[in-house]
């Protein structure tokens, strides 16, 4: 399969962008052809709904129940598995059926798309996140179809099941309702099962894995531990916020019983970070409550996992980089280890570059969208983040605003390191120069 790219001599992060540039090409074109939509469809809505669908983000131009046929939300659910999943997951599945030894090549292009450090292992990874992925999502559909069946008929309910649980697991966030899941806002089985979905895919596969082969805490990997005590912390914090700054706002919470109001708010806690539904008006939020969602959007889910965003480990390791500065020490140490500092600089390189983009990206739409700042920064975020959450802009931006979020959604996807990767040529020296400090501060 990826013979002819040693032609051109291309890198792994080379190919991974060109592969998934393809993928969203073709699946632009299948989204176009008219019997994928109800009504016509410009190549560009189609782009950029292939895009936020190949790339988990959910943030969409048109209507998805009301725009494309079965056919065409089909095309949409396979590239949320696709993208989800990663495109070399799904090439060494079809390597398997075809009886193809998998070679050194297509490991490290596993590796790197997987974002894993290490090549060894990196087969069983792949095994390991396709069988648990389409159990979990299994399971969600079994739930959802069992709360919407009887409500809108068993077939109808189903497919609703099935859409809504690869589209959360995911953390793509499409919906084929025009108000996503504001209906269910106090419903406790589809709070539940979706956050329950999108939390299991946001927390990263090697975390999963961890889980199930270890018996006890302490045996778990560092990255392990950081990410189920972080996100138990991140959501515990931003669920309290969200109830408290939105408990009286008569747009969002304010006309809730107390029962839905802890379930509005626990959904829209838990949400930001990475799936892009929502059972309330976001756009209808306190400034506050749309800082803390952009805050939540742009850490994103954990590495390795079907989320965006700069990721809750490069987060923590800035955090903790920071506060052991301040307490003037040399090294970072969590749970009794030792963060390397190759790991800092990679996070600071993750973030740095992060934040650009995002600053360009505000700074063009700032000019081409006839907008309110939050909105423009809102919806930047939420891209990068591949998160999906919009206050409403998506369906009225420009052309031009419209490519400007198409790339944002594909960098934060493939990730700024990658990209730069891709463009650039890493060398190694042995040569060492003198150390100089300057001053900074």
């Amino acid at each position: 399969m990826f013979d002819r790219f040693k032609v051109v001599n291309l890198s792994p992060p080379q190919i991974i962008v060109l592969v998934y540039i393809v993928i969203i090409i073709i699946g632009a074109l299948l989204l176009a052809v008219p019997f994928s939509t109800t009504h016509s469809l410009s190549f560009l809505n189609a782009l950029f709904t292939a895009t936020s669908a190949m790339t988990i983000t959910g943030l969409s131009v048109v209507d998805t129940g009301q725009t494309f046929t079965l056919f065409g939300q089909l095309v949409i659910l396979l590239l949320i598995q696709i993208g989800g999943l990663g495109i070399m997951t799904f090439a060494m599945f079809f390597f398997m059926l075809l009886g193809r030894k998998i070679g050194l090549k297509e490991r490290i292009l596993m590796q790197q798309s997987m974002n894993q450090t290490e090549i060894g292992g990196i087969i069983y990874l792949a095994k390991r996140l396709l069988l648990y992925s389409i159990i979990t999502e299994l399971i969600g559909t079994f739930f959802l179809t069992l709360r919407w069946g009887p409500e809108m008929g068993w077939l109808r309910g189903f497919y609703q099941a099935l859409f809504h649980s690869v589209s959360s697991f995911n953390n793509a966030g499409f919906s084929t309702w025009s108000d996503s899941l504001n209906r269910y806002a106090g419903d406790p089985t589809v709070n539940i099962v979706i956050t329950f979905l999108f939390m299991i895919g946001g927390i990263g596969f090697t975390v999963l894995i961890d889980i199930w082969t270890k018996k006890h805490f302490k045996q778990l990997t560092l990255q392990s531990k950081v990410m189920l005590v972080g996100t138990l912390a991140i959501n515990l914090i931003s669920v309290i916020a969200v109830f408290i700054l939105e408990y009286s706002n008569p747009h969002t919470l304010g006309p809730l019983s107390f029962h839905d109001k802890l379930w509005a708010a626990y959904f829209q806690g838990t949400m930001p970070r990475t799936a892009g539904f929502s059972t309330v008006d976001v756009g209808s939020l306190h400034h506050p409550t749309l800082f803390l969602m952009c805050l939540l959007m742009f850490i994103g889910a954990g590495s390795g996992s079907t989320g965006g965003g700069i990721k809750l480990t490069t987060f923590v390791t800035m955090l903790l980089c920071v506060i052991y500065f301040l307490r003037g020490k040399s090294d970072v140490v969590i749970f009794k280890r030792t963060i390397p500092q190759s790991t800092i600089v990679r996070a600071l390189a993750i973030t740095f570059l992060s934040c650009s983009v995002i600053f360009i990206a505000i700074f063009i739409l700032d000019i081409t969208e006839k907008a309110p700042l939050l909105e423009i920064m809102f919806e930047a975020v939420s891209a990068f983040g591949t998160t999906g959450a919009t206050m409403g802009l998506t369906p009225h931006l420009s052309l031009l605003g419209r490519i400007v979020i198409i790339f944002v959604m594909l960098i934060g996807k493939l990730g700024p390191l990658t990209l730069a990767f891709s463009f650039s040529r890493q060398q190694t020296t042995l040569i060492r120069h003198p150390k100089e400090n300057i001053l900074t501060g």
